[in-house]
């Protein structure tokens, strides 16, 4: 049966935090005078404020328990109960205005237990509202229930005073089983969530984590909710345990509780009608709305859920998009779009840029006896329509996927590559460099497009968007040397076996083209780095240039650490420094992002200029001047190679008989899809050639080469 307990009424808002869990010299509001830091100085009620106070239907338990700022108006509290010790501040006689709701200032028709408010504040039919602090100028109407709880964690998975480890929140990322698990925490970036998830072998590593997050949190019970300066809040059921930042606003919601909403006036985040979350953190500037089911989450900043969208157990992403589908267990890096009802993505690891289309099911077949499965993609990740995917599975960056059901698990090593299951042919057809033969305007347009889309304003991870960057082209060094393993056939295709578990070759087709585009884009990668170098510090002569490039001859590995190439001995440094003690918390660790943020151009130019000399199979004293000047000319033809490209892939759309189909003239078709000469983003690259022509032979003057 339900336990129903019996207390003495006037002690309704009074020991919030149990005696055993208070501070010595300390009582129960020393957190909540910690928190409150408006500056309002109140007083004691006078005798005819309590008179109007009374007259105006409102009751207290000890009236010598409500503060009030200077000036009050008492006229503007009606219909309310007080428990407890209430702080309310200033209250003039005006009414707030917000996207067309007016509401007077004031308090009404609310039950309101041990609260602090700021100075004019619309508060209205909250039915129970107990230990907030609540800002300036906040709208509160039409609540069930807005509480916090003496134990309230605000979605960080700590354990408080007197708690046992059991009741941890955890996230259970990558992995059904909970193998990778974190602990949820606001302020974690995906870069913290994903080193978390993945050394499951450094048990000292995972330890310190655990300990940064208890330490960063604490242990005390007895903090408040708050809510920050002209949040609006309306027409919502449940929100508990909830800690909400600035000029956030909630519409319609039916629960939220333990939850941090990160907003402020510049990164305002919303929450609308029907969403139900729980045991999460929501970033600045998310945007949630329209029956969205998020449990155990994180949303990094600027990312959305939208129409009946459900996120259980998950990371999502900076500048991210789930509508309509499921995604459970899975850890997704920035720039990540799935917008479509019928999508689902299970214990995957999603290493950004990507894109799930339609009908797309992405690990939800497991081919052992439990749901242990795992999906690794690399960014750029995008399957196609109806795609269905065996866990485990694991794909190289920028892998496209054809629509068709897989019946077995994948491990895809070429970059680049566009994977399909010929069930005539009964056998997987991996073509490579798929997007620089078939696809560059969409390419080159997404690159452009993560750029632009990326709305953090705090950007403590520098996230890379270009498509050619020390990942991918140590992939496609690696590609390189295995495709010239390959026996070819008379067609330039091969044979290859253990790219899927089952007794069928795959067939890697158009190989000699693959390697020849591959190879030219480890060129081009390594001469636009140097040009950029060349333009960025002012070089005047070949000496100074030759000076300023790393005399290391050895390319370096790199790592994607949530969006954020960091170099693999730099990481490995990182870990032993957090084991050894000399890193000590997470703050220290998002310094190394930032650190290795600031150097990400100089360890990307001697990265592109290593991979530059091993492609061409020379040394630094092989690399003259004359070759520079041959390499920049080449650079132009590679640039005008792709121009053609992006032109000719978007001129596609306009030639196909069953694209023009559907119009019955070519002016319908224009006025339709706008005119092919107008389109902006082939403007900009045609204008992005001709500046770097001029660019490049200028430099070549100024250099004397």
């Amino acid at each position: 049966m339900n336990i129903i307990q019996k207390h003495p009424v006037n002690k309704l808002g009074y020991n919030f935090i149990a005696p055993q869990y208070i501070p010595k010299g300390k009582d129960e509001y020393h957190l909540r005078n910690k928190q409150n830091t408006s500056g309002i100085k109140y007083r004691k009620l006078t005798s005819l404020e309590i008179e109007v106070l009374v007259r105006n239907r409102n009751a207290s338990d000890d009236w010598n328990n409500i503060l009030v700022a200077s000036p009050f108006n008492a006229e503007l509290i009606k219909n309310c109960k007080f428990y407890g010790l209430v702080r309310i501040g200033i209250l003039e006689p005006f009414y707030l205005e917000f996207h067309n709701l007016r509401m007077s200032i004031g308090l009404y028709n609310s039950t309101i237990i041990s609260c602090d408010f700021g100075n004019n504040v619309c508060i209205d039919h909250v039915n129970f509202l107990s230990h907030y602090i609540i800002g300036n100028d906040v709208i509160i109407a039409n609540v069930n229930e807005l509480a916090c709880t003496d134990n309230s964690k605000f979605g960080n998975g700590i354990v408080q005073d007197g708690e046992e480890e059991k009741i941890r929140t955890w996230m259970e990322l990558c992995n059904e089983n909970g193998g990778r698990k974190v602990i949820p925490f606001n302020g974690m970036l995906v870069g913290d969530a994903y080193m978390w998830s993945k050394y499951r072998d450094n048990i000292a590593l995972l330890d310190k984590f655990t300990a940064f997050t208890q330490k960063e949190f604490g242990a005390q019970r007895g903090y408040y909710g708050m809510i920050g300066d002209r949040t609006v809040i309306k027409n919502c059921g449940i929100i508990k345990d909830v800690l909400i930042g600035t000029d956030a606003y909630f519409k319609g919601a039916n629960k939220l509780k333990n939850l941090t909403v990160n907003s402020d006036s510049k990164r305002k985040s919303q929450i609308g009608e029907g969403c139900e979350m729980v045991n999460g953190i929501v970033g600045f500037g998310c945007r949630i709305f329209y029956g969205v089911k998020a449990v155990r989450f994180v949303m990094a900043s600027h990312s959305q859920l939208k129409y009946g969208a459900r996120l259980i157990n998950s990371y999502l992403g900076n500048n991210s998009t789930i509508s309509c589908c499921e995604v459970l267990n899975s850890l997704i890096f920035p720039s990540h779009e799935q917008h479509h009802n019928n999508s689902f993505l299970c214990a995957a690891l999603v290493m950004g840029q990507s894109n799930i289309a339609a009908g797309a099911t992405i690990g939800s077949n497991h081919n052992s006896r439990s749901a242990d499965g795992e999906i690794v993609a690399g960014r750029g990740f995008w399957p196609g329509l109806c795609v269905s995917l065996k866990h485990n599975s694991k794909f190289s960056s920028f892998t496209i996927i054809a629509k068709g059901d897989f019946p077995s698990e994948l491990n895809i090593p070429i970059p680049f590559s566009l994977v399909s299951n010929d069930v005539a042919k009964d056998k997987i057809i991996v073509l490579p460099a798929y997007w620089f033969m078939y696809n560059m305007y969409a390419l080159a347009r997404n690159a452009r497009k993560y750029a632009e889309r990326d709305r953090r304003t705090e950007k403590i991870q520098r996230i890379e968007f270009d498509y050619l960057a020390p990942d991918t082209i140590n992939e496609i060094v690696d590609s390189v040397n295995l495709l010239s393993t390959l026996n070819l056939n008379e067609k330039g295709s091969a044979e290859v076996i253990g790219w899927e578990n089952s007794k069928r070759n795959t067939e890697v087709v158009k190989v000699p083209q693959a390697i020849a585009v591959f190879k030219e884009l480890i060129q081009y990668y390594g001469v636009m780095e140097i040009f950029k170098h060349i333009s960025t510090i002012k070089i005047t002569n070949f000496d100074v240039l030759k000076k300023s490039l790393s005399a290391k001859i050895q390319r370096s590995q790199w790592l994607n650490i949530g969006g954020q190439l960091i170099r693999k001995e730099e990481v490995d440094k990182l870990k032993r420094d957090i084991v050894s003690g000399k890193i000590k918390s997470w703050d220290e660790i998002h310094n190394f992002y930032k650190v290795q943020g600031e150097l990400y151009s100089t360890d990307k130019l001697n990265h592109a200029y290593t991979s530059l000399l091993e492609i061409l199979n020379i040394t630094p004293k092989q690399f003259t001047p004359s070759l520079l000047k041959e390499l920049l000319f080449k650079a132009i033809a590679t640039k005008e190679w792709m121009y053609k490209g992006i032109y000719d892939s978007r001129a596609k759309d306009y030639s196909n008989p069953f694209r023009k189909m559907v119009y019955e003239t070519n002016t319908e078709m224009n006025n339709v899809l706008g005119k092919l000469e107008d389109n902006t983003f082939i403007q900009e690259q045609l204008a992005e050639l001709d500046t770097l022509k001029k660019q490049i032979k200028a430099s070549i003057k100024k250099l004397a080469l």
